[in-house]
């Protein structure tokens, strides 16, 4: 089996190059991160084919939120048809290509047209109810949102109708694709793992305070304001709160008029993966209050690390851990609800001890990347012995395969 990657970016793709590539599966990998940040991916560089150059400076800009809507968007929109362009161009003979949404529409039917299967590979919910939940969240803290580009909305669901099969990472996007039509059939879940190589236990939490630990875009989409809430009812004489991630000054000059961001709060910026383990490693809590998020990778990590995690049902975590054994799942949207779990953690130390062993016992045994790699082996092998899409009729917006 030959499997081409195209990805927008890297996010778990890289991971899942890795796996197909140690299977002796991996085409190629098209990816529009520039080639100098790859150099530690463990694949080799005739296999990585790099398209940086409108992609890269996109991500790259720090004022780019200076440049307004309308201009963002336009950019945003070019670097993702000129990636699939490039892909298209340049798509060798495969089985299939997976394609992160966004970026596969031209090169998935390039695909199509040799015969080949085309995976529209999606890491959030499906992006129509994507933007109503941003929509909804940001009128709630009455935080000006311009929403997604209608013209990203239309792309994204001609490349959901047009592949013959859709990956999701979590039970909370598959629910959003069904709530939206797409029949269960062309739905594949397939949760991502952890690199147990870079995240493992390597420090303790202290014995005299409680930290908590928050990682990702310090935003509404991962329900910051919810756990600022939350940290302010947590009744304990030693707590701290840290954020790591990006973070816009102003977010936060919004969250201090709103008096959500106390002294005991700091926000780090970006770290390093290898800081970033010893941060989660001597942390008593990650919380992440997500309203959004296809899969928290952070919440596997956490747990590589002997982390107990509290996580919203919007996170992927229900397909990660139980509730109540290594970790808490709350609803989103419930500072109450954080707060509870929070204050059961610091009240009881041995509980969240035995919460950090068997997230250990958790990761070790079934949420490496091996098991993801080889759950995605599976489903394009299924694949492999379906009609192709483009062979069936397309009287509805989504077709079965």
């Amino acid at each position: 089996m030959n499997i081409v990657l195209a990805v927008n970016g890297k996010f778990h793709h890289f991971d899942l190059a890795r796996e197909l590539y140690g299977h002796g599966a991996l085409r190629a990998i098209f990816t529009s991160y520039p080639r100098f940040k790859l150099h530690d991916e463990r694949i080799p560089d005739t296999l990585v084919h790099s398209y940086p150059y409108w992609h890269a400076p996109y991500m790259a800009f720090r004022h780019r939120h200076l440049l307004g809507t309308r201009l963002l968007w336009q950019w945003e929109l070019s670097a993702k048809l000129r990636f699939d362009g490039y892909v298209a161009r340049r798509l060798p003979d495969c089985d299939a290509l997976v394609a992160s949404s966004g970026s596969g529409l031209g090169s998935g039917k390039v695909a199509q047209q040799r015969g080949s299967r085309y995976v529209c590979d999606r890491g959030s919910a499906h992006i129509r109810v994507q933007d109503r939940i941003l929509r909804e969240e940001h009128d709630r803290w009455g935080v000006h949102f311009d929403g997604i580009d209608p013209r990203i909305i239309e792309r994204e669901e001609e490349e959901y109708a047009q592949a013959d099969a859709i990956t999701v990472p979590s039970t909370f996007a598959m629910d959003s694709f069904l709530e939206q039509g797409v029949p269960a059939t062309k739905l594949h879940k397939l949760p991502y793992g952890v690199d147990l190589y870079r995240f493992y236990p390597c420090a303790l939490p202290a014995a005299d305070r409680f930290d908590v630990l928050f990682i990702g875009g310090v935003n509404l989409q991962k329900g910051v304001p919810y756990l600022l809430e939350a940290f302010l009812q947590l009744r304990h004489p030693n707590k701290t709160l840290t954020l790591i991630g990006t973070v816009s000054p102003l977010f936060i000059a919004h969250l201090a008029k709103r008096r959500l961001w106390p002294d005991n709060v700091r926000a780090t910026g970006h770290v390093s993966q290898d800081e970033l383990k010893r941060w989660v490693s001597r942390s008593h809590v990650l919380v992440l209050p997500s309203v959004q998020d296809g899969f928290g990778l952070v919440v596997a990590q956490a747990m590589a690390c002997g982390c107990p995690v509290v996580a919203t049902t919007n996170t992927g975590a229900p397909d990660l851990f139980d509730d109540g054994v290594e970790g808490f799942i709350v609803p989103p949207r419930d500072s109450t609800a954080l707060a509870d779990r929070l204050q059961r953690l610091a009240d009881d130390p041995d509980r969240r001890g035995g919460m950090a062993e068997l997230a250990l016992v958790r990761t070790r045994h079934i949420m490496g990347w091996s098991a993801y790699g080889r759950a995605a082996l599976a489903v394009y092998r299924t694949l492999m012995g379906t009609p192709p899409a483009r062979y069936l009729h397309r009287d509805t917006v989504a077709v079965s395969v």
